[in-house]
């Protein structure tokens, strides 16, 4: 279809033709081939929010049977194969075909989600290598880079439309209740990723409740979404369930949403829109881009969803104030909580609730571990408010435990817990990391800290990335807010990581992105942000202006501070303020 005729024609509807069902399926090929009876699909935008193309699901069932047939004779049953997750209607077809062949679909990043390409090509080195991929099917515009990250490994690379073009056979061989689904890689491992087993039951209980339970889906609602396909939220969130609750999709590529975060809204304006999903940043970006040259109609979209990452409330807060005049509802904010070993999702605030936010003493906290709410007489440096990410989804059960096991009341933090239908049996032959995750008994240890409030989950920080600096626990999150809200304009991502000695002889080393080389003005931030360090959490750091773009990203949006602290240990990072703009790090005491 070109161009011209899609400019005439409309998107798919929200209109089902067909009883809404709310994900009651054993299986991902049974859901589609009731999908397919209904007008609903999937519709893809550009930047400036026009009609790119469209995917019926009458018509994505009929493509996926016809590859299928391809690949029934191309691969063996549970052969894995990569497909990188492009936001087009062929990534769907791909995806789904393998379903009806009985093959695994291992979603892939993009070249352009993970740095340079020589360490994209490293990561998708180490994805083909655990996950025993027996083929790769990409775009024609990235075969050049997937053949040149595998070369060494004799996996074949094909075009999707090489892949048409295999030998076609008459049989199908859809995977049945007690098969797999796919494996999705985690993101942001520094080391080889952990490939996260997805089952066809693990994955319909999730849908199942994230549709009936979680979010509540009536006739009415349609979905937006520019998240990219290789991340859960992506993949699960706005792919499979609403496929499997038969409901349309106007999809934007991630690329396009972070030129022009605005088309986001657009695309939800124009097709009223009921439900979208982002991590804060998402938010953040649209109101930093704001520049009042359109009208806007917000209030068709009743569960504006935030996961992904932490809750942070100060940019959720100006997002609703920014666009409440446009329709956006105060209780339209939906946080949630989950991760890509519970398939997606473990918690949904209740509809309407919008920002539970929770106030706490955080110098008692850091003392006791107990989430004690600040009082009239506690520091403003001391207070930090959280988010509340709502309750467990039926059927599934949390549980906040401390490192001896025994099981947390309220306020009291500790690791988050989860057992349920929607956990994952482990990591893709990685018995080690499986082992070290999930509990024989079928409890899964998230690595998160967290605490209840009254019967919602709040989650305050990861583990792993506590910094432990002279008996405080420091939360490297703490001092990254702190100097964003401290250089709003000039500054972008921070980072906060311990180097140095054990104990107390670390340093805690701030990075800093900054929008500017004025060296004038690089001086005027580092005595605002080391300024507001002081005054707000308290502790010695040191900080470092950087450019733009020097984070490490995940492919789910997230910072990677493990993978930027190797970065600058290994001198790698450029320092603005420095005369020799390369700073190798000395008398460190550690290697990257």
């Amino acid at each position: 279809m070109s161009q011209t005729d899609l400019q005439t024609e409309l998107p798919l509807p929200t209109a089902r033709g067909i009883p809404l069902r709310h994900g009651d399926f054993e299986t991902l090929p049974e859901a589609l081939d009731y999908a397919a009876l209904a007008e609903t699909g999937f519709n893809y935008f550009d930047g400036k929010a026009a009609l790119k193309s469209k995917l019926s699901y009458k018509d994505l069932h009929e493509q996926a049977v016809a590859m299928a047939k391809r690949l029934v004779p191309f691969a063996e049953k549970n052969a894995r194969i990569g497909i990188a997750a492009v936001s087009s209607p062929e990534f769907a077809i791909m995806f789904f075909a393998c379903q009806y062949a009985g093959v695994v679909a291992a979603p892939v990043p993009l070249p352009v989600t993970l740095g340079g390409r020589s360490s994209y090509e490293r990561q998708l080195q180490r994805m083909a290598d655990t996950g025993d991929f027996h083929a790769l099917f990409t775009p024609a515009s990235m075969e050049p880079i997937m053949r040149s990250a595998l070369n060494d490994q004799a996996i074949p690379v094909l075009t999707f439309a090489e892949v048409g073009e295999l030998p076609q056979g008459d049989k199908l061989r859809p995977f049945g209740k007690d098969d797999l689904c796919y494996i999705q890689y985690s993101s942001g491992s520094s080391s080889s990723p952990k490939g996260i087993i997805g089952t066809q039951a693990s994955v319909t209980a999730n849908c199942l409740a994230i549709s009936k339970h979680g979010m509540n889906i009536t006739e009415k609602d349609r979905a937006t979404s520019w998240l990219p396909l290789y991340h859960d939220m992506g993949l699960i969130g706005f792919m499979i369930a609403p496929l499997v609750s038969q409901l349309t999709v106007d999809f934007i590529d991630p690329q396009d949403f972070t030129r022009r975060p605005i088309t986001w809204l657009q695309v939800i304006s124009d097709n009223e829109g009921t439900m979208s999903y982002s991590p804060t940043f998402g938010y953040e970006l649209c109101v930093r881009r704001w520049r009042n040259d359109r009208k806007l109609d917000l209030s068709s979209w009743r569960a504006a969803g935030i996961g992904g990452d932490m809750v942070r409330p100060e940019p959720l807060t100006a997002f609703e104030e920014l666009f409440g005049d446009m329709g956006f509802a105060p209780g339209a904010f939906t946080p949630s909580y989950g991760l890509a070993e519970t398939t997606l999702a473990a918690t949904f605030s209740p509809a309407g609730q919008g920002l539970l936010k929770h106030t706490i003493d955080m110098a008692r906290y850091t003392r006791t571990s107990e989430a004690v709410e600040a009082s009239d007489v506690t520091r403003e440096e001391d207070r930090r408010t959280f988010v509340a990410c709502g309750k467990v989804l039926p059927d599934h059960e949390v549980q906040i435990r401390d490192f001896d096991e025994n099981i947390l009341g309220e306020k009291q933090v500790g690791r988050v817990c989860l057992r349920g239908p929607s956990v994952s049996p482990g990591y893709f032959r990685n018995t080690q990391a499986t082992e070290a995750a999930f509990y024989k008994d079928g409890w899964l240890d998230t690595g998160d800290a967290g605490y209840w409030l009254e019967d919602q989950l709040v989650v305050t920080g990861r583990f792993k990335d506590l910094i432990l600096w002279h008996g405080r626990n420091i939360w490297p999150q703490d001092i990254e807010w702190a100097a964003q809200a401290a250089a709003p304009q000039r500054g972008g991502r921070a980072c906060a990581f311990a180097i140095g000695g054990a104990g107390d002889e670390k340093d805690i080393m701030l990075l800093l992105e900054c929008r500017t080389r004025d060296q004038k003005v690089l001086e005027e931030i580092y005595a605002t942000v080391m300024a507001a360090i002081r005054l707000e959490v308290g502790v010695p750091v040191r900080l470092m202006l950087v450019p733009k773009s020097t984070m490490i990203i995940t492919s789910s949006g997230k910072l990677s501070r493990a993978r930027v602290k190797a970065k600058f240990l290994a001198g790698g990072i450029i320092d603005l303020q420095a005369e020799n703009t390369l700073r190798v790090v000395k008398d460190s005491g550690e290697t990257a």
